[in-house]
């Protein structure tokens, strides 16, 4: 099988979330449905106490920062970034 061209990968972007973390899929999910969510392509990278890495797919980062601020619990991004490198000084 041939791999995959750059330009036919998906592009990801990393947020920092603080919050509980078990509150995030709920959010999303809450927020943009079950389409929305396959859409987003959720990755679980890093989670701490009450910070968490994820990785979703670049077009849905507009939908799933709206869907954090609709949803009734206490989940913020901290910050947005193209690389995991970008968000070690926010730590």
């Amino acid at each position: 099988m041939k791999p995959l061209k750059p330009s036919m990968k998906e592009n990801k972007r990393y947020l920092l979330v603080k919050g509980k973390v078990g509150e995030v899929e709920r959010a999303i999910l809450e927020g943009i449905g079950v389409l929305g969510m396959s859409k987003v392509g959720l990755s679980w990278i890093r989670s701490e106490k009450g910070k968490a890495v994820i990785s979703i797919n670049r077009e849905a980062v507009d939908s799933v920062r709206a869907s954090f601020v609709i949803y009734a619990g206490d989940i913020s991004v901290e910050k947005v970034s193209g690389t995991l490198k970008g968000l070690r000084g926010k730590k």
